[in-house]
């Protein structure tokens, strides 16, 4: 069973934290959800990395899941960074990591790689992005007509602002089941088991209205394909499904695009809950990733990506 622990940020918020795995493993895999989601729907892959040799850390972001409610101000992916920081040097302060992101998660990945890049450099081994994005909004479609776009994105930028300056409420947890049509089409594809819906449902119904509303903005502007490009030759992979109406393959796309060796995985039928839609692949390419970071020399590691972001500055 996972040990369960909260570690109070700089500002006061407490992240809750599962850990799982020896101590002394060879490589630390961290896993960070998606937007109002929480740690629950990695839970294949974290029942995957429990057969291997390797530490497991994965915990709930500021405003979602268990943690505790975020400022307004502080609802940002370079907050978020900062966040992945603390929980690094509290829970994983030594030895090779691989940083698993899905959606806002591999967005939090990248900010670090930007605000972090000498901790990132000696340290992470390995990158496994999950229906996530280096471009912000530009290839969003919500699954509708293109000519549509501009508009449905000013309707929810204004709506993620008020619902921003709501505060820490979940009135929509009580109307989970009129909302799980709605979020079960803009989250899944074509197969996927109920029970994962439910945990997303969950999760959702967990996010306060204030987390939301107030990442919009931050998850929107980012861009962040130069910093990957910088990143030299880390063990990579990144995976979408075709159906993705939140982050499709473009998304994926363009961050193999930028960051050499990275093996993209495009699912046939599957959307945005890649995790849970096509758990074999996903446990698959995060093992592999595991695997191969474990075997990496750390210096040549940290020596070539430490030439990149040189070049870079």
């Amino acid at each position: 069973m996972p040990e369960r622990s909260e570690l109070t940020l700089a500002d006061g918020v407490r992240l809750h934290i599962e850990t799982s795995g020896p101590v002394d493993a060879p490589v630390t895999v961290v896993l960070l959800h998606g937007w109002c989601l929480d740690r629950r729907t990695w839970h294949h892959q974290a029942k995957a990395l429990a057969e291997v040799d390797a530490r497991v850390v994965a915990y709930d972001a500021r405003g979602h899941g268990r943690s505790s409610s975020t400022r307004l101000h502080s609802a940002t992916l370079t907050q978020l960074a900062d966040d992945l920081a603390e929980v690094l040097r509290e829970h994983a302060p030594a030895g090779p990591i691989v940083l698993a992101g899905h959606s806002l998660g591999g967005m939090t990945i990248m900010e670090f790689a930007e605000g972090y890049p000498q901790e990132f450099a000696g340290r992470v081994a390995g990158l496994v992005f999950v229906s996530t994005t280096a471009e912000g909004a530009s290839h969003t479609r919500y699954g509708l007509p293109t000519p549509l776009t501009p508009v449905l994105r000013a309707a929810e930028q204004a709506g993620a602002g008020l619902l921003a300056r709501l505060g820490a409420w979940r009135p929509h947890s009580a109307m989970l089941p009129m909302l799980r049509p709605t979020v079960r089409w803009l989250l899944f594809g074509a197969d996927y088991e109920p029970g994962d819906l439910e945990v997303t449902m969950s999760a959702f119904g967990r996010a306060s209205l204030r987390s939301i509303g107030g990442f919009r903005a931050s998850v929107g502007a980012q861009q962040r394909l130069e910093t990957l490009a910088a990143l030299g030759d880390v063990p990579a992979a990144a995976l979408v499904g075709d159906r993705d109406r939140l982050t499709p393959p473009p998304c994926a796309e363009s961050i193999a695009g930028a960051l050499a060796g990275t093996e993209l995985t495009v699912c046939a039928g599957a959307g945005h809950m890649l995790m849970m839609e096509r758990p074999a692949d996903v446990s698959a390419a995060l093992l592999a990733v595991v695997d191969r970071a474990a075997k990496s020399r750390p210096s040549r590691r940290s020596a070539a990506r430490r030439i990149g972001y040189d070049q870079a500055a």
